[in-house]
C-alpha cells in the first residue's frame, strides 16, 4: 500500500485528507499538536508533533524510517495563526497589517510555510532515491486576491512560490510538487459559522473530498505535467471524475468567484 504523511491532521482539512486517503487504501501517518484526541480511526497512525519545532519533525521521519515505510506522498496541511481570532474582545482577523497581532505572523509563516518547507526537505531525499513521489502543499486563493488580511495572503503566496521552485529543483528526479486549493470545506469551524447563519455552504466540500482528490492525483498520468502548478481541488475532481462523499460534484471556485 502507498504510504502518506499528512501534517496538521488533528482537525479541519488535514483530518479530512487523512480520512480520504485511508479510504483509498493508503497507509496514513497523521501528525498534529493535538492528534492524540483527534477523531480518527485506529488504522491511521497518530504522531504527536509540533511542526514549528524541527526536532519534532525529525522524530516523525525517524518513526517512518523505523517502520520501513517508503514515503509516497506528503501533504503539508499544518498551519497556525487561526487560534486566537478574538483578543480583548476584539475580532482581529480582518485588521490591517499594522494592527495584526505578532502571533499571527509566527503561526502562519513558522507553523505553516516554514513547517511545510522543513517537512518537504526531510521527505525529498527518499523520494529522489526512488525517483517517484508527490508533495502537496495546501494553499488558497488568498495568494492571488486579497482575502481576510495581509499575513494570510503573504503565507499563501509564499506557499505557492515554494511549490513552484521545489518542483523546478525536483523535476529531473521524477518527484512532483503542487499547491492545492480547496474550496469552502465543511470543517468544524465552517459548520459552526453555517449554523450561525454566517455562511452559505450549498457549494461546499467535505474534508474527506480533498483526500479523495489527492489520492486521484497520485494516480494521474499527467502528474509530472502538473508539477509546479496550482491545482484547484474541485476542478481536478471534474477532470478525474472524483465525486464528493455525498455523490455531489462541487463547483470549482475561481479568482472571480472566491
Amino acid at each position: 500500500m502507498p504510504v502518506a504523511l499528512v501534517t496538521g491532521a488533528s482537525r479541519g482539512v488535514g483530518r479530512g485528507v487523512a480520512l480520504g486517503l485511508a479510504s483509498e487504501g493508503f497507509t496514513v501517518y497523521a501528525t498534529g499538536r493535538s492528534i492524540d484526541s483527534a477523531d480518527l480511526p485506529a488504522s491511521i497512525t497518530r504522531l504527536n508533533c509540533d511542526h514549528s519545532n524541527d526536532s519534532d519533525t525529525d522524530r516523525v521521519f525517524g518513526r517512518l524510517a523505523r517502520d520501513g515505510g517508503e514515503l509516497d506522498l506528503l501533504v503539508n496541511s499544518a498551519s497556525g495563526g487561526y487560534e486566537r481570532m478574538t483578543e480583548n474582545g476584539e475580532f482581529t482577523w480582518p485588521q490591517p497589517f499594522w494592527q495584526q497581532p505578532a502571533h499571527r505572523w509566527a503561526g502562519m509563516m513558522d507553523a505553516g510555510v516554514r513547517a511545510a518547507f522543513v517537512a518537504s526537505a526531510r521527505a525529498a531525499p527518499g523520494m529522489i532515491a526512488r525517483r517517484k513521489g508527490l508533495i502537496v502543499n495546501i494553499s488558497f486563493w488568498a495568494a492571488q486576491k486579497y482575502i481576510g488580511n495581509a499575513i494570510y495572503g503573504i503565507a499563501k503566496a509564499a506557499t505557492d512560490k515554494m511549490s513552484s521552485d521545489m518542483a523546478h529543483e525536483l523535476r529531473s528526479s521524477g518527484v512532483a510538487v503542487v499547491s492545492l486549493y480547496p474550496g469552502l470545506v465543511r470543517t468544524e469551524a465552517v459548520m459552526e459559522a453555517a449554523r450561525g447563519g454566517w455562511l452559505d455552504i450549498s457549494n461546499s466540500e467535505s474534508p474527506e473530498f480533498i483526500g479523495l482528490v489527492i489520492a486521484a492525483l497520485t494516480r494521474d498520468g499527467q502528474l509530472m505535467e502538473r508539477s509546479g502548478q496550482i491545482v484547484v481541488a474541485a476542478q481536478l475532481a471534474h477532470e478525474l471524475h472524483v465525486p464528493d462523499v455525498d455523490g455531489k460534484q462541487p463547483i470549482p471556485l475561481t479568482l472571480a468567484s472566491v
